[in-house]
């Protein structure tokens, strides 16, 4: 989990080294299911004695579930703690125990790798949905480069997948607080032909690198450099979402394979139509796996730098 206010995001952990650890342990000891079994009351733990992780929940149950009030809207909070902390269980199982260890179907895998072997570059949309390393032994699989956008806090002490194991990280992180927001990387890598995830629903930085549309309800500030890219290169955006299906399944969903012609670059407004789609998809995914969307920080109400 991470920490946020309504200002500034920050992927700061959440929990004492030694909690990182112990579950680590009971991985590598009794497996996934030792694992959830202790979440329970951990979970608990911060639903009834942490208020302020609790709060966090509700920016966007709220907007989902606005009726919802007393014992039906705390568990609902619970349902998605729970959920995200199976997230992260799953994220060290897959790097302590190996990929194996998910059993994960990608109907349109063909489909993915078609857009790839195109040799036009390809960008991954990604959002706070479900568990992205589920989808990584496909992804390796698309025999491409692939450069993550990412941007970690100092503070961060929850280990990637690849950490677990020792091996070097399959995935080629390009920092979002470098020169120009990593722009200059993200297209040379798009003009070889390579792979480019991005994620799609968290913005931060100036005004001009976002636009502000409808979603459940109220306008919220979705991020541009997708879309701006997609423009440029001409290389294909495709929408993935990594849904959990079962304790230890995962179905991975190609909502949308958005092309953006290069006359939309300029002026900014032109990409709307093709930002709108991917709002209305994640929408759609909300109403479909509410519980599966992990936004922890009020959106709608966040301001952007000048």
């Amino acid at each position: 989990m991470t920490t946020a206010n309504n200002k500034k995001w920050s992927s700061r952990s959440v929990g004492a080294p030694w909690q990182h650890r112990f579950f680590y342990l009971l991985i590598r000891w009794g497996g996934r299911r030792s694992a959830y079994l202790f979440l329970y009351p951990v979970v608990l733990y911060y639903l009834l004695c942490r208020p302020a992780e609790r709060r966090k929940s509700r920016y966007y149950l709220e907007r989902r579930f606005p009726d919802r009030r007393g014992f039906a809207a705390l568990g609902d909070s619970y349902r998605m703690l729970l959920g995200l902390s199976r997230s992260l269980v799953d994220r060290a199982l897959v790097g302590i125990c190996g990929p194996e260890m998910l059993k994960t179907e990608f109907p349109e895998n063909t489909r993915l790798a078609e857009l790839a072997a195109a040799n036009a570059g390809l960008i991954i949309l990604t959002s706070h949905v479900g568990c992205w390393q589920a989808a990584m032994v496909y992804l390796s699989q698309l025999k491409k480069p692939v450069h993550l956008l990412l941007q970690q806090d100092e503070a961060d002490i929850d280990r990637h997948y690849y950490e677990h194991s020792g091996q070097k990280n399959p995935c080629r992180i390009i920092d979002p607080t470098a020169f120009l927001g990593g722009t200059l990387e993200m297209t040379a890598a798009l003009k070889r032909g390579e792979i480019v995830c991005i994620m799609g629903d968290r913005h931060q930085g100036a005004a001009g690198s976002s636009m502000a549309l409808d979603f459940l309800g109220a306008p919220v500030r979705f991020p541009l450099a997708a879309w701006k890219l997609a423009a440029v290169t001409e290389a294909p955006l495709a929408v993935l979402f990594p849904l959990k299906t079962g304790p230890d399944r995962y179905h991975i969903e190609l909502a949308e394979v958005i092309r953006v012609p290069s006359a939309a670059a300029r002026p900014l407004p032109r990409l709307q139509p093709y930002l709108t789609r991917y709002v209305k998809t994640l929408e759609n995914l909300c109403a479909k796996e509410p519980f599966q969307f992990f936004n922890f920080y009020d959106m709608w109400d966040q301001q952007p730098e000048p």
